[in-house]
Formats: C-alpha cells, structure tokens, sequence
C-alpha cells in the first residue's frame, strides 16, 4: 500500500510526514511525528484517552485517519504548555492531583480546555456531563473535576 503525503498544522507548526491510508491520526502524531503525549487507551473511539483537537472540534485521534489532517489543523496536548510553564489546566491537575498513572490525562486536559473555552465557569455538572467520554480507571473523576474548577477559577471564569 502505497504512502500519502500529509501537510498539516500541528500545535501551530507546519507538518509534513507520509501516512498509509489505513493509519490513525494517534499512530500518526506517536510514530510518524514523535508526539507521545496523546495515548492510546482502547483504540476505538470510547475511552477519551487519544482527545485531541481536530480542526477545532474535540476527537479521538483513532477514529480519524491520518490521511484526513491534510489541510487542516491538529491541537494536542503537547501545544498546551508555552515557554512561560504550564497551561493552568496542566497546573491545577498537578496541584490537585487530578491524575494517577497518567494514561487518561492528556485526554482529560484536551476535554477540559475545550470545555473552559466554550463556558468559563461550568458547575459540577457540566463537568462532569462533558467529561463523560473519558475514561480513568484510577481516580474516581473527583480530583479531575476539582481540578478544572480550580483551573477556571484561575483562568478567570469563577
């Protein structure tokens, strides 16, 4: 099967790599771009884990074929952070331990900042109702939403 050749924007740099057609935007961001920070949890679309921003829609990369980011743009959790330190979403998974082994955070964080840019100031609730497609396995979804409501408090929403 042959290769295409893809040139997309990734967290706002210009990317060109080569995707057979049958590779997910995760495989492609992990093995073809070396963005490890999205990861793979169920690799079919119902744990969250992979949430990246497509095009500026919130999706999981292994439901999107990588072939389909030509032309468009890819925010993922690696384009959070800024030179400055951490994004306050990233800061206040720290600070509130929001996350354990890690595997579902990059996707709870992708989630989170979708949700704060569309409503700065979300009760409880709203929360956790938009955060019902990730999955953890590990924290019982308290401190994570504890977290973003401290990350909103900072980011100006409470």
């Amino acid at each position: 099967m042959s290769k295409v050749h893809v040139t997309t924007t990734v967290n706002g740099e210009e990317k060109e790599f080569l995707a057979e057609p049958r590779q997910s935007l995760l495989e492609v961001l992990r093995d073809e771009l070396h963005l490890t920070g999205t990861k793979e949890g169920c690799n079919d679309g119902n744990c969250g884990a992979c949430s990246v921003v497509f095009d500026g829609t919130l999706v999981c990369a292994c439901c999107v074929l990588g072939v389909e980011a030509n032309g468009k743009r890819v925010e993922t959790v690696e384009g959070m952070a800024t030179r400055e330190g951490l994004h306050p979403l990233q800061q206040a998974f720290l600070e509130e331990t929001g996350m354990q082994c890690g595997i579902c955070t990059p996707g709870f964080l992708m989630a989170s900042n979708e949700l704060l840019k569309s409503n700065p100031n979300p009760s409880e609730q709203e929360i956790r109702f938009w955060l019902a497609n990730n999955l953890c396995r590990c924290t019982g979804y308290d401190k994570i939403v504890k977290s973003v409501q401290k990350a909103a408090a900072v980011m100006g929403g409470a």
